[in-house]
């Protein structure tokens, strides 16, 4: 499997509070831009996989409001956030 519990620490110990900060917008974002990831390379070799491209579809705007979200609470979290996770913006 491509995300197991300790990637899932991993990210979370990076990105979050510590390791066990699993519901900070900074953790939850760095998650979803994993998963995104994995999801587009799937997809660059099964094109016709219609149900991968809509879970796609979906975690992108999830991403897309949590970071709405940040952007509007804290604006320096969000730059920093973006800076290091290659974001654009």
């Amino acid at each position: 499997m491509y995300l197991d519990q300790a990637k899932k620490v991993e990210i979370f110990g990076q990105y979050g509070k510590d390791a066990k900060d699993t519901g900070s917008v900074e953790s939850q974002v760095a998650l979803f831009t994993y998963r995104i990831q994995h999801l587009t390379e799937h997809l660059k070799q099964n094109k016709k996989d219609f149900g991968t491209a809509r879970s796609l579809t979906k975690l992108v705007g999830r991403r897309r409001k949590l970071l709405k979200y940040l952007y509007n609470k804290d604006i320096n979290r969000y730059r920093a956030l973006i800076k290091a996770l290659g974001l654009r913006k």
